[in-house]
């Protein structure tokens, strides 16, 4: 009988365990987990794509401006984040093909990284295009280093094309949608203005 109810106790601890009675507390880690790298983005125009520290982004020929450093965080399948690494905002496109910094990671923030047949990388919006052809709008800048509108790059064109020339590779926390609820809520109680869209940058439609 003794043998009997070691035996049930047993049994029952190890029941306990299967059914995660005795388990462990799982932890969440906000550790880094995206690799992604610092890059800076050539065009075939001639200029380094730069975000200043007011957000405004254009070209610049100056290859060793702090300014031209970006993020390319990876935010899905070949889908990228581009964020400026002294500014600390983001790109985005909004519904009218224009470019704007963005100090929240929004849907608009999501870009399409392809490879061209000349193999020069274009990067595209995820969530607009042409309604009726269907054709994708992309990151470009003009001849004279002025971004434009994304409605009127062709991919085809040098204006859409560019050559990433990693900085370093490194370690990202996933940009979360939903820390713009967090940080909106945050500046309400705190009376502080929010960002509606971020600020919108000159662009040139040719």
């Amino acid at each position: 009988m003794r043998i009997l109810r070691l035996f049930l106790k047993k049994g029952a601890h190890m029941l306990q365990c299967l059914c995660g009675e005795r388990s462990e507390p799982t932890t969440t880690t906000s550790e880094p987990q995206l690799k992604g790298i610092v890059t800076r983005l050539f065009s075939q125009q001639g200029f380094y794509l730069q975000m200043q520290p007011d957000g405004s982004i254009d070209g610049i020929k100056d290859e060793n401006s702090d300014y031209t450093l970006f993020n390319l965080i990876p935010v899905g399948l070949r889908v990228v984040a581009i964020q400026g690494v002294k500014a600390g905002f983001y790109i985005g496109m909004n519904g009218e093909g224009f470019l704007y910094s963005s100090e929240m990671f929004t849907p608009e923030c999501k870009f399409k990284e392809s490879v061209f047949e000349n193999y020069y990388v274009i990067y595209s919006s995820t969530m607009y295009r042409q309604q009726e052809s269907g054709r994708a709008w992309f990151l470009g800048l003009t001849k004279e280093g002025q971004v434009m509108k994304g409605n009127r790059v062709k991919k085809t064109k040098p204006s859409s094309h560019f050559v990433p020339r990693p900085i370093e590779v490194c370690m990202y926390r996933e940009p979360s949608l939903h820390e713009i609820e967090e940080k909106q809520r945050s500046r309400k109680s705190s009376g502080t203005p929010t960002m509606n869209g971020g600020k919108v940058v000159n662009q040139d439609s040719t």
